[in-house]
């Protein structure tokens, strides 16, 4: 009898978390703690400040110290990450986009500190600044001279870390900002292709086509895990075409579609949240059951990021979910599971034929630089469309539209069930950042400095300044500083016109209600909008300003990154009948209390403020002892009810009663 030969067995593919919090001593216990329990590679996620290129100490840093991920505002902070964690033997992605240039000069940095070969060194930055325009929003420059750091860092890897992947271009973001799959695949690739042109321009043409290999992809998956999974063989198909035909790439291996995955946050809900782990595997099996469009390296969400900040544990988690898949299952013992199925097949095509469309769209557009504001507008109108099917119930979501009466959960019980910051680690970042400053060699920083500047005025490639500012202790914000001298600041488009939408059906009963208080006003109802602090993640203050502007209120949305101060005065100015507030960061207490102490000082006790965000119920409590009329937390995806409760608040009658 013969025996049959099985196939080798694939390795798995690279387990990461993401991570970072606080300080960066705590951080680097964190990842020392999660690569003892298993984890290959390393998923850095920096603070807001730090991607948005402003120390700890900034007026815009205040209460964004440690929350979403590590404050690095140095070469001794970075130090601190990455203590004890050989370099050289790591592979390292780093959550980084505007300052992407200056995290990966300062992680070149220290491992030359640590002895390492630099030419060794592995990991990704995420560097892609478009998505940042259209979803995330941690720009700083405009555009064009964005895309020319971001080839500037493909460029230097070329040279000196040629294991290096200079970019990530990121789909996922773009689905979590409402993306069809079309669209996800369409404006990813057009980012591809708007930094392989650029590129072009500033590496030889032999070494051009190991650069096209070097571009990863960083993806979203979503619940409807067959689309989803048709989505990433399209994905590698529509890949591989344009690296053909548009670059003329002969090489397979060059035209492959590399790609890490965060499996969906958009739909972790707060109602239930325990059901979140079971939409987690459910969104893995989309980037690891088809072999030829498997993912390179997974992380996964905690099952509680709709809560806040998760724990040690929960991250352990995610993590044994792709362990045991991996290793307990014959998943990686077996060819592609799909080729050949007519229903994969005919999906794939479809998604194909809709992306080429988009494509070509964007191309008469003059490319993705270009078309910047169509594609955040497109975004908008897509999120507005999942968030009416979810409100009429076309949309099943399991606790939150349908089944909602369940068990209490015991994982929230005690400590809540997410992990808080210390309020103390931010006064402790800025003490360290002040003593940095002391000791450093001033005039090493400035001649440093003044060199930066030097070049990116004369266009040359700025990561050899950038690595030299790094050793000589200059500070994110001071690199940062440079770019916005040189280049300018950019406010990115809000993706939200003053003109309504032809999205009214369903809304006669709140527009005459908007109407019939106006007339009491001896005005129309005036709502502004606005986000504090440095959380870029627009999505929500979009959608409400998207409606009330629908339901016939006159909307003031200026997009993200202001002061309270900023606010208030734009409230003074409007002459603002309601003012809503939207921050996800989990800066909540320190900007809103500095706000209604400011709308006091300015007279506008009488002003309603909501609240909108991802906030625990005892930190809704003291939001509304500062003052604050009402608190929106993601389990209120009713928007019709939040605008029916905004009339009410300005309502002259509701007032008087």
């Amino acid at each position: 009898m013969t025996e049959i030969q099985k196939p080798a067995k694939d390795k798995p593919w690279l387990f990461r978390t993401y991570a970072g919090h606080s300080t960066a001593a705590k951080s680097n216990e964190l990842y020392r703690m999660n690569l003892a329990k298993g984890q290959t590679g390393l998923s850095v996620a920096f603070d807001l400040p730090t991607q948005t290129g402003y120390d700890s100490d900034h007026v815009l840093a205040r209460g964004e110290v440690g929350k979403v991920g590590v404050p690095v505002c140095h070469l001794g902070d970075m130090r601190a990450l990455f203590d004890q964690i050989p370099l050289e033997q790591m592979n390292t992605s780093m959550t980084i986009n505007a300052t992407a240039p200056w995290l990966l000069s300062l992680y070149i940095a220290v491992a030359e500190e640590q002895g390492a070969d630099v030419s060794k060194l592995q990991g990704t930055v995420q560097n892609d600044l478009v998505k940042e325009y259209l979803s995330r929003g941690t720009y700083i420059c405009p555009p064009k001279p964005s895309l020319a750091m971001i080839t500037d860092v493909a460029a230097y890897t070329r040279e000196h870390l040629p294991k290096w992947n200079p970019m990530n271009v990121c789909s996922y973001h773009l689905q979590e900002a409402g993306a069809t799959p079309e669209q996800e695949l369409a404006f990813a690739l057009a980012t591809g292709i708007a930094v392989l042109d650029d590129l072009k321009k500033k590496v030889p043409a032999e070494g051009f086509p190991a650069m096209v290999g070097r571009i990863s992809f960083f993806v979203n998956a979503g619940i409807r895990f067959v689309t989803e999974m048709c989505k990433m063989r399209a994905f590698t198909e529509l890949w591989d075409e344009i690296c053909l035909e548009r670059y003329g790439i002969e090489d397979e291996k060059y035209r492959r579609f590399r790609y890490g995955v965060q499996v969906n946050s958009l739909g972790l809900t707060e109602q239930q949240p325990e059901n979140n782990v079971y939409r987690i595997l459910i969104e893995m099996l989309a980037v690891t059951l088809s072999k030829n469009a498997r993912a390179r390296a997974v992380q996964l969400p905690a099952w509680n990021e709709a809560l806040g900040l998760p724990r040690p544990w929960d991250q352990q988690w995610s993590l044994r979910m792709q362990q045991i898949m991996a290793y307990e299952t014959d998943l990686l013992e077996y060819g592609d599971l799909f080729d050949g199925n007519p229903a994969v097949t005919a999906k794939v095509e479809e998604l194909k034929a809709g992306a080429r469309q988009e494509l070509e769209t964007l191309d008469a557009m003059g490319g993705a630089i270009a078309a910047i504001d169509y594609m955040k507008a497109r975004l908008v109108d897509s999120n507005a469309a999942r968030i009416n099917r979810i409100e009429a119930n076309e949309t099943i979501v399991v606790g939150v539209n349908r089944w909602q009466q369940g068990e209490p959960s015991p994982l929230t019980a005690g400590d809540g069930g997410i992990m808080v910051v210390d309020p103390a680690v931010e006064a402790d970042q800025v003490g360290r950042l002040t003593a940095w400053r002391a000791a450093r060699d001033e005039a090493a920083v400035q001649a440093a400095l003044a060199r930066l500047s030097d070049d990116a005025k004369a266009g040359r490639n700025i990561m050899p300044a950038s690595i030299a500012a790094a050793k000589a202790g200059a500070t994110t914000g001071e690199w940062a500083g440079v770019m916005r001298a040189v280049h300018g600041e950019y406010r990115g488009p809000t993706g939200v016109s003053r003109a309504p939408s032809n999205k009214t059906e369903g809304l006669d009963e709140i527009r005459a209600a908007v109407d019939a208080v106006s007339s009491q006003l001896g005005r129309r109802l005036k709502f502004l909008v606005g986000k504090p602090g440095l959380d870029g993640h627009s999505n929500g203050a979009e959608q409400i300003a998207f409606r009330a502007r629908d339901c016939g209120m006159d909307i003031t949305y200026d997009g993200i990154r202001l002061t309270p101060e900023q606010i208030v005065a734009k409230a003074v100015e409007d002459e603002a009948h309601v003012v809503g507030l939207s921050i996800l960061s989990g800066s909540h207490i320190p900007l809103i209390e500095e706000l209604m102490e400011r709308m006091r000082a300015a007279g506008l006790d009488h002003v309603p403020v909501v609240v909108g965000g991802i906030i625990p119920d005892e930190d809704a409590v003291k939001l509304k002892g500062f003052g604050v009329a009402r608190v929106y937390t993601p389990k209120d995806f009713e928007l019709n009810r939040i605008m029916m409760d905004i009339v009410a608040l300005v309502s002259p009658t509701s007032r008087a009663a």
